[in-house]
């Protein structure tokens, strides 16, 4: 049974960073497409970020691209979320979740395994 254990938020200041960290217990052979999403209160969940499962594509959400940054350790079994001049408007829980697909998707529905989720509060 895959499991995803996130870690890493926090409550900090707008402008500030954090490292998100999702660690995954499932063979590094097995690991295929990871994302990130998160979750405001009284909102949907919605997309991130997404690596596929060798790293070479990685796609976000616009309102993250170029202060977010997301990567994986495969021999580590591990995807993090590099967050960078956060945002009031990027407090949320953070997700991580796996697909069953080698390539990136931004869909919900095609990721099949979930974290329990790390909270994010970006104050101004």
């Amino acid at each position: 049974q895959v499991q995803l254990v996130e870690s890493g938020g926090g409550l900090v200041q707008a402008g500030d960073s954090l490292n998100l960290a999702c660690a995954v217990s499932i063979s590094a052979f097995e690991m295929k497409a990871m994302g990130w999403f998160r979750q405001a209160p009284g909102k949907e969940r919605e997309f991130v970020a997404s690596i596929s499962w060798n790293g070479g594509r990685r796609d976000y959400t616009d309102s993250v691209k170029g202060r977010f940054s997301i990567s994986r350790d495969n021999a580590k079994k591990a995807v993090y979320l590099q967050l960078n001049n956060l945002r009031p408007e990027d407090t949320a829980v953070y997700y991580c979740a796996a697909s069953p697909f080698n390539v990136t998707s931004k869909r919900i529905y095609e990721f099949r395994h979930w974290g329990q989720g790390t909270q994010v509060t970006v104050s101004s």
